[in-house]
């Protein structure tokens, strides 16, 4: 849950009323907007049909349906002092129909706004309930209770808020203002309950752990679960197994066995990021004890390395997996979010599972986006020489999705860099798309001009590191746009790759103002929001390009205009 001013982006439009089944039934969407007007609308990204939206909360698979809530300001396009979860459902994760708000601000425990939570479903009964920070009559964050008014309905329509509500009030040693976001409960061997609670301290930021046997009598933990120094707030925090095998499947979020390692993500405020610790749960002592402690460089791991905060994750018993949610907000002004009438999108629904290696996480993206895929074109064995640009004409490039394998010249020919003490994102932005290397940088340029004057460039270059071989991806914004006033940071990560390795994967999902991709079979991801003012709709081109002085070759290269999800429609 972020509450720093430059994030408060958004507009005041007259909030559409929701009809009284609690589905929207208007068949007018801003979705459906003339281009011209709304060019940075999305056609394939989750969005509420006007206003502000931020963190996603408690997804869950119900009864074969799929529930996103998210953060949501039914009144303006900025944060706001009334904040609602918004609820909408889904058969595909791809294709939404709006709810009426299922939490609203009612009583002493949230009268100043519901913030952000989880759900979490009760084995046996399969009852969902979803736990919630309240903003009380205090201004103090409390965590809150909520269970469906009726079971049968596989849509969950309407909540009800548990009479015993507050259930968790700030402990001591935890600032009043700073308590927030409980995450998904797991169940220990001891069939009690237990739940991590977001909190800060002074400079420490932890998370706080609270056991219970009914859901609604919790008792906090005198140990933090998780503690770091020097990092303020830790928000969102999402704890989970995942597979030691490799096995892409995901596991219920309260598996212990030796099959198992753990996730904790923490989202820390002050650095705006969603960092990822894997390490080993000690449920007999109730903490978790990370293999690498958080150090406040380029070398922590995280989900993504662009715009992509606050995110949830959700085991999705339909399929077996574990699914990942995150927020990712504007890079333009306030102003421009209050003419535009909205700010804020989810990500694609990620699928999330350990690497072989074991060192960090893969995502790719769901494979129900894959049904939105229409006009293809595909390109195979095309030489890329030093300065090539190679369009990829013949689908709507600013509305696609694009795979692409690079196959490498010898490593051994790579440049040196030690990239012990590198930032990658200064690395990235000294070392641009044009600045000629030896192997890269190659990549795609998307939501390009005609003329190449206005570009995003997501590219690869690699070194020959110390013992090893490391890539630098990279996604840089600076030329994306002739406007001024916009966030056009070039972000980058630098990541360890096989002294094999032949070829080097890319993908890439552009959507109008957003593109996230895929660098490595998703080993690592960037994604940004970009706002071009020549490269839009039919005006907006894709292409391969090469500036490295090697020669890579596109052994095959797939990519496909995107048909519109229907979002917001009954």
């Amino acid at each position: 849950m972020k509450i720093i001013p430059e994030l408060l982006l958004f507009v005041i439009v007259p909030f559409l009323l929701n009809s009284g089944n609690g589905i929207e039934t208007s068949t007018h969407s801003i979705n459906n907007r003339t281009p011209e007007k709304q060019p940075y609308r999305t056609s394939y990204h989750f969005q509420p049909r006007q206003n502000w939206m931020n963190d996603p909360n408690g997804p869950m698979y119900y009864k074969g349906v799929y529930h996103l809530f998210y953060q949501h300001n039914p009144e303006a396009a900025t944060f706001g002092d009334r904040i609602v979860w918004g609820h909408s459902v889904s058969y595909d994760l791809i294709n939404w129909i709006h709810l009426n708000n299922a939490i609203e601000p009612s009583g002493p425990y949230d009268n100043n706004s519901c913030w952000s939570g989880s759900a979490t479903i009760i084995p046996g009964k399969e009852q969902p309930v979803i736990l919630y920070t309240g903003i009380d009559d205090k201004k103090h964050q409390v965590q809150n209770l909520a269970m469906p008014r009726n079971l049968s309905d596989p849509f969950l329509r309407e909540w009800i808020k548990h009479p015993q509500n507050p259930v968790m009030s700030p402990p001591s040693g935890v600032e009043v203002n700073n308590f927030r976001d409980p995450s998904t409960a797991w169940q220990g061997k001891d069939g009690k309950w237990r739940v991590v609670i977001g909190a800060q301290n002074g400079d420490e930021g932890k998370t706080i752990l609270y056991q219970s046997e009914d859901f609604v009598n919790w008792k906090v933990d005198p140990n933090p679960f998780y503690a770091s120094d020097n990092t303020g707030v830790c928000e969102c925090p999402d704890f989970f197994p995942v597979n030691i095998s490799g096995s892409k499947n995901g596991v219920d979020t309260s598996v212990q066995n030796p099959s198992v390692r753990h996730v904790l993500k923490i989202s820390y405020l002050r650095k705006q990021h969603d960092y990822y610790f894997l390490g080993k749960y000690v449920s007999d002592q109730e903490n978790f004890i990370p293999d690498v402690r958080f150090t406040g460089t380029s070398s922590d791991l995280r989900y993504d390395y662009g715009k992509f905060y606050a995110s949830k994750s959700f085991f999705d018993y339909a399929k077996n997996r574990r699914i990942l949610w995150g927020w990712v907000n504007e890079s333009d002004s306030t102003q421009d979010d209050i003419e535009k009438g909205w700010a804020g999108l989810q990500s694609i629904p990620r699928q999330v599972w350990l690497d072989k290696s074991g060192k960090r996480l893969v995502q790719w993206p769901i494979e129900e986006v894959e049904k939105l895929r229409d006009k293809h074109i595909s390109i195979m064995g095309e030489k890329l020489v030093y300065g090539s640009n190679l369009e990829v004409s013949g689908i709507t490039a600013s509305q696609a999705d694009v795979e692409v394998l690079f196959e490498l010249p010898e490593l051994q020919s790579a440049e040196f860099l030690d990239p012990d003490g590198v930032d990658p994102q200064l690395l990235c932005s000294q070392e641009d798309a044009s600045r000629s290397g030896i192997i890269g940088p190659f990549g795609l340029l998307a939501l390009a001009s005609k003329d190449l004057k206005e570009h995003t460039a997501i590219f690869f270059k690699i070194y020959r590191a110390p013992n090893r071989y490391v890539g630098l991806m990279c996604n840089d914004q600076r030329r994306s746009s002739f406007r001024h006033d916009l966030d056009k940071t070039a972000y980058g990560t630098i990541f360890d790759i096989d002294p094999n390795l032949k070829n080097i994967s890319l993908r890439s999902l552009i959507d109008h103002s957003i593109i996230e991709s895929f660098g490595d079979e998703g080993r690592v991801c960037i994604t940004s929001r970009v706002y071009p003012s020549l490269a839009i709709d039919k005006d907006a081109h894709l292409y391969a390009f090469n500036n490295g002085s090697q020669s890579v070759v596109v052994s095959k290269l797939n990519a496909w205009s995107m048909k519109q999800a229907e979002i917001g429609h009954h």
